[in-house]
């Protein structure tokens, strides 16, 4: 039971809840108007993609866009939902009868924890294989389309039994090994060209590529066709899968077996460590976020200046922002460690927000 009783925290947690989930819906719906316009443009001269499968791929890739701006609707939500509280007075009412900032930001602190619970053990493993399916369907729509390509093709240099190989393709389908849209050129052992494969997908399996509806095209020799087509390769498929799949695409509740699975293959598993602290931090920088949004809005209407720290608050946010990605950036590249990168901007955020409501409420 809170301290402020049941009745009151439900309705606080009530005006909270409704707040962030309606900038959250606000937020998604936007994002995903923009991407499904940007794929019905690039649907023009895709077969089969009609707008009802453009609409079911966006539906797909919106929700990992949009779990990216879950801190900023607590951020906001929590502003809105203390403002409007305030115009109404009913936080004068609160304090008249003895009531504490720190007593009724409670039933925000236990929304931001709740949320950021299911953020991370439901909406996150959705979110990623909602990702991961996106990508395999359009593998399947763009791989052929002239327009396909987003200008960040993926690149693999090999070396063979028979030769080097070089290998080009528009997409990776994430948590595989299986490329998409693949242009293959081979060279023999001397360094001459040899051949160009072209083919709708390539699969590495240990010790060879398998490509998938292949044209092969030869300088001396007219064209030929191959439903199925092996090419030898050294590259190992424990590393081509890592290098296809980003740490933000693996599901919260695999990221212990994909930590697990990569340092077995002697591979840096310091992205899946970061990304699985990270999650586990998203709670506290959620009311990390609560905090931020208590100092900037338990202004009373009536002593004016709300404009100037409602700006103040998302600037604070974003300052926030800032510093999660560069801690993000620092743990990466191992220049700190994934925990202090992960926890660095909850619990400071935390702290300053603290400090400077405590400043606030009691001088």
């Amino acid at each position: 039971m809170m301290l402020i009783g049941p009745t009151l925290g439900r309705y606080f947690a009530a005006r909270f809840l409704r707040t962030v989930l309606g900038v959250f819906v606000t937020v998604f719906a936007l994002v995903y108007t923009l991407d499904f316009v940007e794929l019905l443009r690039r649907a023009g001269e895709a077969q089969g993609a009609s707008a009802g499968l453009m609409a079911q791929l966006s539906l797909y890739r919106t929700p990992a866009v949009a779990e990216g701006v879950l801190p900023f609707a607590i951020l906001f939500g929590s502003m809105a939902a203390l403002l409007q509280l305030s115009r109404k007075l009913e936080l004068v009412v609160a304090r008249a009868a003895g009531i504490s900032a720190w007593q009724f930001l409670q039933p925000g602190f236990f929304v931001a924890l709740t949320l950021g619970a299911l953020a991370v053990g439901v909406y996150n493993p959705v979110s990623a294989l909602l990702k991961q399916r996106s990508t395999e369907i359009e593998a399947k729509i763009f791989a052929k389309s002239t327009k396909a390509s987003s200008g960040k093709d993926l690149w693999i240099r090999q070396k063979g039994l028979d030769g080097e190989a070089i290998l080009r393709a528009e997409t990776a389908i994430e948590g595989t090994t299986t490329l998409a849209g693949v242009s293959v050129f081979t060279f023999d052992a001397a360094g001459k060209f040899a051949e160009q494969l072209v083919a709708a997908r390539a699969t590495l399996h240990d010790g060879y590529w398998e490509l998938s509806d292949v044209r092969v095209l030869t300088p001396d020799t007219p064209p030929e066709s191959f439903d199925t087509y092996l090419i030898a390769s050294n590259l190992d498929p424990a590393q081509v899968r890592q290098g296809f799949t980003p740490p933000e695409s693996v599901p919260f509740w695999q990221l212990p077996t994909t930590i697990a699975r990569t340092e077995r293959a002697g591979l840096d598993a310091t992205r899946y460590r970061l990304q699985y602290d990270v999650l586990w931090a998203r709670p506290v920088l959620f009311v990390a976020m609560v905090i931020v949004a208590a100092t900037v809005s338990l202004r009373f209407f009536r002593f004016g200046g709300v404009g100037k720290l409602v700006l103040g608050g998302v600037a604070a946010g974003f300052a926030l922002y800032v510093v999660r990605q560069v801690m993000e950036g620092l743990g990466a590249s191992g220049l700190v460690a994934a925990p202090v990168a992960a926890w660095f901007p909850a619990v400071v955020g935390s702290l300053l927000g603290t400090l400077t409501l405590l400043y606030q409420e009691d001088g």
